[in-house]
């Protein structure tokens, strides 16, 4: 895509654009609606459990616990039946973007079948996302299952705990793609982004009460967590925004001659963090992939590497060390899906647009691929550091308030909010052109 330089819209022409503009108002306020609909589902409570004895165990539960809780917007300490969220659907689609890698017929359906490719992928990745809900459903069922009312057998508490777990699994998604559709913003991000900032007022009030009340050291320990987050945030927007403009120029400017009339410098922008938060949210879902199983199968062996991975475990290295490498795979995984260097190459190509000093063709490709190669390194490292760097503050200063809340949060918070307000810009851009099509 070539850009140039351009006056993007203010936030007074957006706020006019949502009074004035219908179309706007009401994509703003179907996407609030239904967030207040995903709230409310986590509030509706599944029948047949004991919620004082689960209530003891969250209190007193892990960091793994804390920061799933988190995710589904404090669905599991509820025990609503949204409790699962929208993290079945993400697992889904980690596993048909693994799945079109590897698959040549996946790849062609994504790449070459247009629109009803697009579909046909979409309606894959609903499918996977029913079953893997239905397995963690089930594994939430067992273990859930100590803490039913008497009177419920085994087998009959599982099925109906599984069942609604699934279902409201399922609502979430439907509306997680009505949102995408007919709302603004990415729906899955959206609702992620919903149940992270419900915690916030729990976590500042908590935060707040331990500096009231807390010795010198706790108070000097939150202050540096703050402090850490708030330059945390400060690079979260350099990235999200920081890109690599690659100068281009029209193949008649570079024919000389008095002819040609001057034009304004384009270039072609290469982001730093293609990805966006998708990678981040990726390795989040993986990173509970093992207990998920270990639970469902007993596993002994896999039951270890859950217990290894856990954020809380005495010896944090193998789970800081793996969500790292999860991070940057993901970033390089995801830059392929959203950056085509061949297909940009042959884009500049045919618009009779080149790069200066690169031959058009496969040279420009191979010259955006080591750019954007450097870009995705650059940026998975900055992921990474962003997702452990703060939690390890957060271990040695001992300040538990924000358990869950960590610079993972943040960083979804930040990145959400970043491309949610472009795509109300494109969307009042797009109203500016119209209008001007019109006269």
């Amino acid at each position: 895509m070539l850009v140039s330089r351009g006056r993007n819209p203010n936030a007074a022409e957006v706020i006019s654009q949502l009074f004035t503009n219908a179309g706007l108002r009401n994509r703003v306020l179907t996407t609030l609606g239904l967030l207040l609909l995903v709230r409310l589902g986590n509030y509706i409570p599944i029948p047949g459990i004991d919620r004082v004895a689960f209530k003891q165990f969250t209190d007193g539960a892990t960091d793994l616990i804390g920061f799933l809780d988190i995710f589904t917007g404090g669905g599991i300490s509820t025990l609503g039946i949204f409790a699962l969220g929208i993290l079945p659907f993400i697992n889904a689609s980690i596993i048909l973007q693994l799945l079109t890698a590897a698959l040549p017929q996946l790849e062609d359906l994504q790449k070459n079948e247009g629109e009803a490719g697009r579909r046909k992928i979409a309606q894959i990745t609903r499918y996977v996302a029913l079953g893997w809900g239905l397995l963690q459903s089930i594994v939430f069922a067992t273990i859930l299952r100590q803490y039913a009312l008497e009177g419920i057998s085994d087998s009959v508490f599982v099925v109906q705990t599984a069942l609604a777990l699934v279902t409201g699994s399922m609502v979430v998604m439907w509306i997680s793609e009505v949102i995408t559709e007919r709302g603004i913003g990415q729906g899955a991000s959206l609702v992620i982004f919903l149940n992270i900032v419900s915690s916030l007022p729990r976590t500042l009030s908590a935060t707040i009460e331990a500096a009231q009340t807390g010795e010198r050291a706790t108070v000097l320990g939150i202050i540096v967590l703050v402090l850490v987050f708030l330059v945390t945030i400060v690079g979260i927007i350099f990235v999200q925004e920081g890109a690599r403009r690659i100068p281009i120029v029209s193949a008649k400017r570079q024919i000389g001659g008095t002819g040609v009339l001057p034009s304004r410098q384009s270039y072609l922008p290469l982001k730093l963090n293609a990805g966006g938060v998708m990678p981040i949210i990726f390795a989040s879902a993986l990173i509970f992939l093992p207990f998920t199983i270990a639970n469902l199968t007993k596993n002994e062996w896999l039951a270890r590497i859950s217990s290894a991975l856990n954020p809380s475990a005495t010896n944090p290295w193998p789970y800081a060390l793996t969500f790292f490498a999860l991070i940057l795979g993901f970033s390089y995984f995801y830059a392929s899906l959203t950056v085509n260097p061949a297909d940009m190459a042959t884009n500049l190509k045919r618009g009779g647009v080149a790069i200066p000093g690169v031959r058009p063709g496969s040279a420009t490709a191979n010259y955006l691929s080591g750019v954007q190669n450097r870009l995705t390194l650059l940026g998975g490292l900055f992921l990474g550091s962003v997702a452990i760097i703060p939690a390890a503050v957060e271990r040695a200063t001992q300040v538990q308030t924000f358990r869950g809340l960590g610079a993972t949060s943040l960083l979804i918070l930040v990145g959400v909010a970043i491309d949610t307000a472009k795509q109300v810009q494109t969307y009042v851009i797009s109203q500016r052109y119209e209008g001007l099509v019109r006269q």
